[in-house]
């Protein structure tokens, strides 16, 4: 509840790296049904300003306080973007949290390396996860056809933004929760704890590869509708 009595209903979900809004449509579903106005970023995975400048646009449109949820890649757009007046809590799907001066590169040190997700990147430095590793290292539980699909309908990602530091964490002001895939293989385990845990995210844990935010969309809908009951408007 807000501190006015007034429930948050607003959520903005943010993709991340090599992916598009659509894989939000589970999440999107079960929110409006329980009454949520949502909205979804497409990102254009340019640059860290083009991304956050993408979901400020959509922020500003929302009515009220709202919920800001980033998946991956997403999580950095999120902690940058999250500042916005109209954001009430954070919710971070398997997400990078970076603190202001960091870059997300950062975030990997000292973690061990994910042999499953092999990103390969062209001479303009786009990346695109590798067609042979694709459902191995971000939909291990999706269908082959499913997989199949998200494989050749993915964005590449300017992996320049990896190297950007963000200039504001706005987990250091707002409440956070976090929605961590134990079968992810884009992050080691360590690390996505790591990053909830110094954030001081409320922690849920679900038995999934990193593209939960498909494919467990109840729990993730669930941590939402949590966090829009919780934040302070």
């Amino acid at each position: 509840m807000t501190s006015t009595g007034q429930e948050i209903k607003n959520v903005v979900l943010v993709h991340g790296a090599f992916a598009d809004g659509s894989g939000w449509r589970g999440v999107y579903d079960r929110l409006t049904a329980r009454g949520y106005r949502v909205t979804i970023v497409q990102n254009p995975l340019t640059s860290l300003e083009d991304d956050v400048a993408a979901t400020t646009r959509v922020l500003d449109l929302q009515d009220g306080p709202a919920i800001l949820v980033g998946h991956s890649w997403g999580g950095t757009v999120i902690t940058e973007a999250g500042v916005h007046p109209n954001v009430a809590g954070l919710v971070y799907v398997s997400a990078l949290a970076p603190d202001a001066g960091e870059t997300t590169a950062q975030q990997y040190d000292g973690f061990a390396p994910t042999p499953d997700f092999v990103v390969d990147v062209g001479d303009d430095y786009y990346g695109f996860i590798n067609r042979d590793k694709f459902k191995a290292g971000f939909a291990a539980d999706t269908s082959d056809a499913d997989a199949a699909f998200l494989r050749d309908s993915q964005v590449p990602i300017n992996m320049a933004v990896f190297s950007t530091p963000v200039k504001n964490a706005a987990w250091r002001d707002k409440p956070s929760w976090a929605v961590i895939a134990t079968e992810d293989k884009a992050f080691d385990q360590a690390m996505l704890q790591h990053m909830a845990k110094r954030i001081g995210a409320e922690i849920t844990e679900v038995s999934a590869s990193h593209a939960l935010y498909a494919t467990q969309a109840g729990t993730v809908a669930d941590v939402i509708v949590t966090a829009a009951q919780n934040a302070i408007g």
